[in-house]
């Protein structure tokens, strides 16, 4: 569930008829628009009327991803600019002539940031972040392999160690990666428009706290409708787990006037400390603001933290018929 940048035109994007049949064991040598049937059904590669670089992708009839082959440092869609913010912001780049410019963290931060991305799509922040920080380690975890096949060969991603992608089950994957391993964790995975639940749980989110690394960052991309109601609980779950919370989007979205996306992020230092932060993001083609900790659990208060389902055992001393709950 993604939004464009109102310089961004989707509306005005035409879609694609063909159908693109991919010979088994190849891998497509660049874009081509038009249809693709992958794993979970199909995908669609469209070119951007704006951006003679730009490459649209719709996973299942759902915008899913921007990319533009000349620029990876340019991000169509706002809620990926509000997390490059966030993650520049912890780690800041190299200052030059001009400003900011991509390189290595010059301060607060590891020499070779290592990131974790639940969810696929074209790979925009991915690819954003290797340019940004050329030493960073990344793995993208994505759950449909022929998307990711395709993917590789339409944008010619950096090659591993700089960045891997891992086919599997966003979950499943990250309950067996290893303690403090990650400097950040952006989850961006969608079913239609929200995140499949055993993404949102207190108990996902303990396994996300054991794989960062001190001072790391997480950070989900969290789509809702105008009642709010997914957002709250987002919150409150993620509030519970992490002493530091922030939320950032744009004040329609904030106030509960459209359907659109929240940006949140929690850590165990605090997020919220940097004035540059909240200018940048208001600065923005989507003004955004920034919401520090008291907000965000005001925000969540009454709203309940999300834990996996209970399940039922059977106590083999127990009398027939008799059940146990656990967790």
């Amino acid at each position: 569930m993604a939004k464009r940048s109102k310089s961004g035109g989707r509306n005005g994007q035409r879609s694609t008829a063909g159908v693109i049949e991919v010979p088994k064991g190849t891998r497509p040598d660049g874009p081509v628009e038009g249809v693709y049937y992958i794993d979970t059904g199909d995908c669609e590669l469209i070119a951007d009327q704006d951006n003679s670089n730009g490459w649209l992708l719709k996973i299942n009839g759902v915008m899913s991803s921007h990319i533009d082959l000349a620029d990876p440092l340019f991000l169509d869609f706002e809620y990926m600019r509000w997390m490059a913010a966030l993650i520049e912001s912890r780690w800041p780049l190299k200052s030059g002539k001009g400003g900011a410019k991509p390189g290595a963290p010059t301060a607060g931060g590891t020499e070779r940031l290592r990131g974790l991305h639940l969810g696929g799509g074209a790979c925009s922040l991915a690819r954003y972040f290797h340019t940004a920080y050329p030493d960073a380690r990344q793995v993208v975890v994505e759950l449909d392999g022929k998307l990711a096949e395709y993917v590789r060969g339409w944008f010619d991603l950096p090659k591993a160690p700089l960045l891997r992608l891992r086919v599997g089950e966003a979950r499943e994957v990250t309950e067996t990666l290893t303690p403090d391993s990650r400097d950040f964790i952006i989850r961006d995975v969608f079913a239609g428009s929200l995140t499949p639940r055993p993404l949102t749980t207190a108990e996902f989110n303990d396994h996300i706290k054991r794989v960062l690394s001190p001072g790391g960052i997480y950070i989900v991309n969290s789509g809702d409708a105008p009642d709010l109601k997914n957002a709250r609980e987002d919150a409150a779950t993620i509030a519970a787990a992490f002493t530091h919370t922030v939320i950032i989007a744009d004040p329609s979205m904030l106030k509960g006037r459209r359907y659109g996306n929240m940006v949140m992020a929690g850590s165990d230092t605090p997020l919220d400390g940097d004035p540059q932060l909240a200018r940048r993001l208001l600065g923005g083609a989507v003004p955004a603001h920034i919401w520090n900790d008291a907000q965000v659990r005001a925000f969540a208060a009454n709203s309940p933290v999300r834990h996996d389902p209970r399940t039922l055992s059977i106590d083999p001393h127990r009398p027939p018929g008799l059940t146990s709950s656990a967790r």
